[in-house]
């Protein structure tokens, strides 16, 4: 999936955000009906009527209500506690490639609390922590966040 990442979003950007979004998308973004935004200014007509063309329907929260858009400002305070604590933007090209692999991260490995600490896309093996075997930590984005997965078990082969 790709990121967009600019400085100055302005209205033509955000609607082109959202026409990749849903080619991204394919037959996924049937499953999606509603869209909750903000009243910013780079929400355009334009980009409301990508949205429709989707069949999916744009909600603008209400004027002077930051609570309204409660999801949105969660996950910016998660991205905000987890990826930039430790972690340096260097250029412009930087963003892309820590938002990429926070993302990775965030929907294959991270566990959220409303999906009983699931994954929305987790592994084909759920590993079992009270089995015994070796746990391999791998460090996501320099160490700041970390995943953990079952080592690979050597054979013994030992003559009988």
């Amino acid at each position: 999936m790709s990121i967009g990442v600019t400085a100055n979003p302005d209205g033509a950007w955000t609607a082109q955000a959202a026409r990749n979004f849903l080619r991204d998308l394919g037959e996924r973004a049937e499953g999606f009906t509603v869209l909750l935004r903000d009243r910013g200014g780079q929400f355009t007509e334009a980009f409301d009527a990508v949205l429709a063309g989707a069949g999916i329907e744009v909600v603008t929260t209400p004027p002077r209500c930051p609570r309204a858009n409660a999801y949105a400002e969660r996950w910016i305070r998660t991205l905000r506690a987890e990826l930039t604590t430790g972690c340096w933007i260097l250029g412009e090209r930087h963003p892309r490639r820590v938002l990429a692999e926070y993302l990775r991260h965030h929907n294959e490995h991270r566990p959220h609390r409303g999906r009983d600490l699931a994954p929305p896309r987790p592994p084909a093996e759920i590993i079992d922590p009270a089995a015994e075997r070796r746990i391999r930590r791998t460090p996501i984005l320099g160490g700041p966040i970390n995943e953990y997965e079952r080592a690979a078990q050597t054979a013994n082969l030992a003559p009988a």
